[in-house]
């Protein structure tokens, strides 16, 4: 198998990563299943596709004809065993919970052709923690977009003890034909490259804040104007959802022990609150308000 033979893909969570994930894919070309158990997640996506294609259009970015081939690509269904069973391609973007994610890897399994590669979009956990799950194991990899998953190029391929030389090739190709970059992190690790890089700088942020040294909104300055970051760690987070931080750093936690990794109280706090960021409409900054 080599990625010319991709021609179906199946994406599973219709949320923040998922529907941009799946209309992506359908964009360049790929007939692609969105599946989600929650309805109202699969409506959302798919209000978002039919909104944000001519929105391109209006924009130029899109030709008509290739918005219109697009919308007909994209398709949603509740069903995960309807979206997997043309699948060659499947990536997961469910919650950060192992034992969901396990069993719907041990789902996909039963569901998806022999052939099928199954990789997750997750950044907290690797693949060999989901890969037992299944039966095909050397198939199971890590292929990590960065939020939005429209926009941002890079995407992290990771390649577990357990993932084929061929597996691995096929998600940096497939990379390649989304037109993203891709990296090969050649060894598993907590955070992979630039959430592990990142960690560092928003770990210290957030205790420079729980320490009254300065606001959220200075510090983010301080990394938009003094560093040159498109956005600060705070504006990241409500991007990317602080209930994704809070889970990934309790994950962290469970495995190492260390009380270090722990969750800082105010994160803790807005996650308890169900201040998650711009999904919620309010995080660490307020987006009710223009």
């Amino acid at each position: 198998m080599n990625v010319n033979d991709v021609k179906n893909v199946c994406v599973v969570g219709a949320g923040n990563m998922g529907h941009q994930i799946a209309l992506l894919c359908a964009i360049y070309g790929y007939k692609t299943t969105c599946t989600d158990v929650v309805p109202e997640a699969l409506k959302k996506a798919e209000n978002f596709a039919n909104t944000y294609l001519p929105g391109r259009v209006e924009k130029g970015r899109l030709t008509k004809e290739q918005a219109e081939a697009a919308r007909k690509n994209i398709s949603f269904t509740s069903s995960l065993e309807e979206a997997a069973k043309n699948a060659d391609y499947v990536i997961e973007a469910a919650i950060e919970v192992l034992d969901i994610k396990r069993k719907v890897f041990a789902d996909l399994d039963r569901f998806c052709p022999p052939q099928a590669i199954l990789a997750t979009n997750s950044s907290a956990i690797v693949s060999s923690r989901i890969a037992d799950a299944t039966k095909r194991p050397e198939k199971v990899v890590n292929m990590h977009f960065f939020n939005p998953a429209l926009v941002m190029k890079l995407v992290e391929v990771v390649k577990g003890p357990h993932v084929s030389d061929e597996t691995a090739q096929i998600t940096m190709d497939l990379s390649v034909k989304l037109e993203k970059v891709p990296v090969l992190i050649k060894k598993e690790v907590d955070g992979f490259l630039l959430n592990r890089i990142f960690g560092v700088i928003s770990r210290e942020a957030l205790w420079m804040l729980e320490m009254g040294i300065a606001s959220a909104e200075d510090i983010d300055k301080a990394c938009v104007y003094g560093a040159g970051h498109p956005m600060g760690p705070f504006r990241l987070m409500d991007l990317t959802g602080i209930d994704l931080a809070y889970i990934m750093a309790t994950e962290r936690f469970k495995k190492s022990g260390d009380l270090a990794d722990l969750p800082v109280p105010s994160v803790t706090e807005k996650y308890v609150q169900g201040n998650y960021g711009q999904k919620s409409g309010k995080g660490w900054y307020d987006y009710t308000k223009k």
